[in-house]
């Protein structure tokens, strides 16, 4: 099968990619790098020709809500309009599972558009809710760093291996469309504050960690709102086989 993968160049995209080539397919990499751009929609037709299916796992700006939300509306119409007029038949889109839980967070903001514009859209869809990656906590912890000290929310979590998810997503793209698919996450259930101490460790680094919810995640993110819901699919690398692989400096 012939898959396009939207946002080709990032880390989720760029897995997916090699995970679909791996199985034999053709796969075609949509980036503004690549010269296709999906806020002005130019090179998409063409990148789209002979596409069965793509796969949307292109990150917004993580700036303000009405900037994510029309980015990710914008990039996600003009996707699908010529994804239309090519006769794709599938449109799979990276979500975040408990997305719709979440009020106040631009990002969940954007991705909630997406959805919505993907589920009342012109082509037959599945939606992937993933949880968190595993370097989620030290990149939260990143925001806030000064002097060694780093802000960071008591977040419950349940970590998955982006190269996980990847798989599932190139699994799902050349099967038939199936709606909202269950939550995908990983094995273990995690603390936030405890895998970003972890992982600087991992990395040779020290950083104080101060646990606070006045921070980007409030108390409406604490207890299981970001845990997978029932019926989960669950992948098989831990955090542990994460930190496995991260050499101290490294990340």
């Amino acid at each position: 099968m012939r898959i396009a993968v939207a946002g080709a160049t990032g880390n989720i995209g760029a897995l997916t990619v090699a995970a679909l080539e791996r199985a034999g397919h053709d796969t075609v990499a949509i980036s503004r790098s690549l010269g296709v751009d999906l806020l002005s929609g130019e090179g998409l037709d063409d990148a789209l020709a002979g596409a069965d299916a793509v796969v949307d796992v292109v990150n917004g700006p993580a700036t303000d809500r009405e900037e994510t939300v029309a980015y990710f509306g914008t990039t996600t119409r003009n996707l699908l309009a010529a994804e239309q007029r090519a006769g794709v038949r599938h449109h799979v889109l990276l979500s975040i599972a408990g997305v719709h839980k979440i009020e106040g967070n631009a990002h969940y903001a954007g991705k909630r558009e997406q959805e919505r514009l993907v589920t009342a859209g012109p082509v037959p869809w599945t939606i992937v809710p993933a949880t968190q990656f595993h370097d989620f906590a030290a990149m939260v912890a990143s925001w806030t760093e000064r002097d060694g000290v780093a802000e960071i929310a008591p977040l419950l979590v349940r970590p998955i291996a982006p190269a996980d998810v990847a798989d599932v997503l190139a699994e799902l793209a050349v099967g038939a469309p199936q709606g909202r698919y269950a939550d995908v996450a990983g094995p273990e259930q995690q603390d936030l504050v405890d895998m970003a101490r972890r992982t600087h460790q991992a990395q040779g680094r020290k950083v104080k960690l101060v646990p606070t919810w006045s921070g980007l995640f409030g108390p409406s993110m604490a207890g299981d709102v970001l845990l997978p819901g029932e019926g989960a699919r669950i992948t098989p690398t831990t955090f542990e086989d994460w930190l496995a692989g991260l050499h101290p400096g490294g990340h």
